[in-house]
C-alpha cells in the first residue's frame, strides 16, 4: 500500500523558475501570471516568497529588476546571504529561453498545483479513517466537497471592465423587454402576483418560507414545486422533506393535482368519480420531473452531494431548516443554525439554482394582538434573516379569528426582498385539497 508521507509531491522546478526569470527580464508577462498564478501554485517555499515579493513590488509601483528583488528579499529572509541571493537570481534570468512562451509555463505549474491539490485531498480521507472516522457518509460528503473545491478553484475569476458588465446588463434588459422575456426572468412560482413582488424564483437566492405550524408551508411549498414542474418539464425540481415521508408528499400531490379530500386519501373512502379523477391526476402526476429524498437528518454538504449529480436542476425546496443536522460540533443552537443558512446560501450560489427553505416561527405572534409575523419572530433570526435573499411568512387569519371576514383568505407576507420591495400578496387557501391560488384564479389541473 502506498505510504502518502514517502510521496514526492509533482512540481516543475524548470517551470517555476522560468516565470520567475521571465518576470526579471520582463516585468510586464506579470499581467499574464497574476491571471493564471497563485502564490501556492509554486512549490518550492523560497519561489513562493520570491513570487510574493513580486506581487508586492507591482503593487507598490516599485520597479522589478534583479538588485531590487534581491534588496527586497534578503529583508525577508529569503536567502542566507546577499551573496547566495545574487547568484541564485541571477542563475532564474539567464535560464529563461523565452517570454513567449509565459502562458504555457503558467499552465504547467498550475496543473502539478492541482494534482498536489488531490493527492492532500485523498490523504485528509486516510488520515480520517486512520484517526477513527468510519461513517463512509461522512467520508464520501468531505471527499466529494474537496474535490468540488477543487474544481472551483480552477475557475479563477478576475476583475471586469464596467464597460463589458454594462453591456452585458443592457443586453440582459433587452432580453426581459424582448418576447422571449420568460426565458431570461427568475422561475415563475405560479403566483404571478407574488412574482411580481420578487420577480421570480431567482437563480443562487435563499428564499425562507416561514409561519407558525398549520399555516400551510409545506402545501405553499409542494404548490410551488408543482407549477414550477409544470411550466419546465426538462428541468428538475428537488424536495428533501425531513419531516414527512415520501409516501405523505405524494398524497399532498395527488390531493391537490385530483382535487380529492385529503382525508379520504388517508382514510381509503373514495367515492364515484372520485377514483376518475384520482387516476387522471395520478397521470398528471408522473410526467411531473419532481424528485423526493425524505433521508432524516440530512446535513447540507449530502444535500450538495445528491444534488450535483442531477443534470438539469431548476428548483431545491427544504422542508424544514429546524430538522437539517448540523456538521458543527457545538451546542449552540444560534451558531449551528447560521452554519446552516450560511452551508445553504453557499449551496444555492454553487449550483445557481433557487433554494427555498421552510422554517417555524417561534412563538412571538401568539402573545400579540396582531398575529402577523415579523422577522424578529424567526428563531435565532440573526442569521435568517442576514442569508436569505427573500423571507416570505404565512399568515391565515381564520386560523386565530373564527369570525374573520376573509375565511378562506391566506396572506403571504413579503418581509424581505433584496430584489425590490416588501409588501403582501393575498392568495386563496383551500385546506381541503391541501391548496394555495390567486385570488380570482383557479389551480386546476389541465
Amino acid at each position: 500500500m502506498l505510504d502518502f508521507n514517502d510521496l514526492v509531491m509533482p512540481y516543475s522546478l524548470d517551470a517555476e523558475q522560468t516565470i520567475l526569470g521571465a518576470i526579471l527580464i520582463n516585468p510586464d508577462v506579470m499581467e499574464i501570471i497574476m491571471e493564471q498564478v497563485k502564490y501556492e501554485c509554486f512549490y518550492i517555499e523560497q519561489h513562493r516568497e520570491l513570487f510574493r515579493i513580486m506581487v508586492q513590488m507591482l503593487g507598490s509601483g516599485n520597479h522589478i529588476d534583479v538588485i531590487t528583488v534581491l534588496e527586497n528579499a534578503v529583508s525577508a529572509h529569503v536567502f542566507e546571504t546577499a551573496s547566495d541571493g545574487r547568484t541564485y537570481l541571477a542563475n532564474l534570468a539567464e535560464r529563461v529561453p523565452t517570454t513567449a512562451n509565459i502562458e504555457s509555463y503558467c499552465k504547467i505549474i498550475v496543473n502539478k498545483y492541482y494534482v498536489r491539490m488531490l493527492a492532500e485531498s485523498c490523504r485528509e480521507t486516510l488520515t480520517a479513517i486512520e484517526e477513527g472516522e468510519s461513517d463512509a457518509q461522512v467520508l464520501l460528503d468531505t471527499a466529494e466537497q474537496n474535490i468540488f473545491n477543487i474544481r472551483q478553484g480552477r475557475n479563477l475569476g478576475g476583475l471586469t471592465p464596467l464597460k463589458e458588465i454594462i453591456t452585458e446588463t443592457y443586453n440582459h434588459i433587452g432580453h426581459i423587454a424582448g418576447p422571449d422575456r420568460e426565458q431570461y426572468l427568475g422561475i415563475r412560482s405560479g403566483f404571478p402576483r407574488l412574482d411580481t413582488v420578487t420577480s421570480g424564483l431567482n437563480k443562487s437566492d435563499l428564499i425562507l418560507v416561514a409561519a407558525r405550524p398549520a399555516m400551510g408551508k409545506t402545501a405553499f411549498a409542494l404548490n410551488i414545486a408543482q407549477n414550477v414542474a409544470k411550466t419546465n418539464p426538462n428541468k428538475e425540481v428537488c424536495i428533501f422533506s425531513l419531516e414527512m415521508s415520501k409516501e405523505q408528499l405524494a398524497t399532498r400531490f395527488l390531493s391537490s393535482a385530483a382535487q380529492v379530500d385529503s382525508n379520504k386519501l388517508r382514510n381509503g373512502r373514495i367515492v364515484g368519480n372520485e377514483w376518475t379523477r384520482l387516476a387522471t391526476g395520478t397521470s398528471y402526476l408522473m410526467n411531473m420531473p419532481i424528485y423526493i429524498d425524505d433521508t432524516g437528518g440530512i446535513t447540507v454538504p449530502q444535500m450538495k452531494a445528491k444534488l450535483r449529480r442531477m443534470k438539469n436542476l431548476s428548483l431545491v425546496i427544504i422542508d424544514y431548516l429546524g430538522l437539517i443536522s448540523s456538521t458543527m460540533r457545538t451546542e449552540n443552537k444560534v451558531q449551528i443554525v447560521g452554519e446552516i443558512t450560511r452551508q445553504l446560501k453557499i449551496m444555492a450560489k454553487e449550483l445557481q439554482v433557487p433554494v427555498l427553505l421552510l422554517s417555524q416561527l417561534s412563538r412571538g405572534p401568539e402573545s400579540r394582538t396582531d398575529k402577523r409575523p415579523v422577522l424578529s419572530d424567526l428563531r435565532d433570526s440573526g442569521a435568517i434573516e442576514q442569508d436569505a435573499d427573500i423571507v416570505m411568512f404565512l399568515y391565515r387569519d381564520a386560523y386565530y379569528h373564527k369570525d374573520t371576514e376573509k375565511p378562506n383568505v391566506a396572506e403571504c407576507i413579503i418581509a424581505k426582498n433584496r430584489h425590490g420591495e416588501t409588501g403582501t400578496v393575498d392568495l386563496i387557501w383551500d385546506g381541503q385539497f391541501t391548496r394555495f391560488s390567486e385570488m380570482g384564479k383557479s389551480n386546476v389541473m389541465p
